[in-house]
């Protein structure tokens, strides 16, 4: 199952807690089924009912069945430049 460095922890709560309904929202991932177009994200209010939920010190994060599948080995992380954006990186478990 995927897991989240702090960084990324840290990053989703962020990005979260500026949208309705924070306590139940997450940041779901959507896609994977083919490799090469990548994942798109977003901001929900509640995981879809086939998501996988992967919560973590309180940073919760909805997966669809393609990105769960695709994801599955992945440490999600995160960093934050200097004007505040954030990039998302994978890398796989060790």
């Amino acid at each position: 199952m995927l897991t989240m460095t702090e960084n990324a922890q840290t990053a989703v709560k962020s990005i979260v807690s500026n949208g309705p309904e924070a306590e139940t929202a997450g940041l779901r991932i959507h896609g994977g089924d083919n490799p090469s177009s990548g994942f798109a994200l977003s901001v929900v209010t509640a995981p879809d009912a086939a998501d996988t939920v992967v919560d973590e010190a309180g940073a919760r994060v909805f997966l669809d069945e393609g990105a769960a599948a695709a994801l599955d080995d992945q440490v999600l992380d995160a960093q934050v430049d200097d004007a505040g954006g954030v990039r998302f990186g994978l890398t796989a478990q060790v």
